[in-house]
């Protein structure tokens, strides 16, 4: 279940680490802390209330662009997890999210990310402007008070 938290700032998912996620040794595979990050941004934009299917039959995609990983401790076999999810910036066709992975008992720090995400065309892959509902959310997030007047 994902916790209920308000819409904006960072948001958090809660994960635990399963088998399928780890190697022989019970730690979990380097490549993992990109599925569960994938999930942190995909809830947080269903948590804001913007729907992916209904980008898809828009013909709008989300790539990532350009990431940066810091891993610093390894997260193993049943560790209950935080994923974060927080934008940074935006342009007209990009978000960048600065994102964590946190051991939730003690919230140490496991690997931490800056991900850019650019919006492309289903069927081209080229590039193309963020959707208005999705402009309107980051729009929303760096600027709250132009958005309340």
């Amino acid at each position: 279940m994902i916790d209920q938290q308000p819409s904006l700032g960072v948001f958090e998912l809660p994960l635990r680490v399963y088998i399928e996620d780890t190697d022989a040794g019970g730690i979990v595979f380097h490549a993992k802390y990109l599925h569960y990050m994938e999930r942190a941004r995909t809830e947080w934009v269903r948590s804001n209330g913007v729907g992916l299917r209904a980008g898809l039959r828009d013909n709008i995609s989300y790539v990532v662009q350009r990431l940066s990983i810091h891993y610093g401790f390894p997260a193993r076999l049943d560790d209950e997890l935080l994923v974060t999810a927080e934008p940074l910036a935006h342009g007209r066709v990009w978000m960048d999210f600065r994102q964590r992975v946190l051991k939730r008992a003690d919230r140490t720090e496991l690997a931490e990310a800056t991900v850019r995400v650019a919006c492309v065309a289903l069927d081209t892959g080229k590039p193309r402007r963020l959707p208005d509902t999705m402009a309107k959310l980051l729009q929303h997030h760096f600027n709250p008070i132009s958005q309340s007047e």
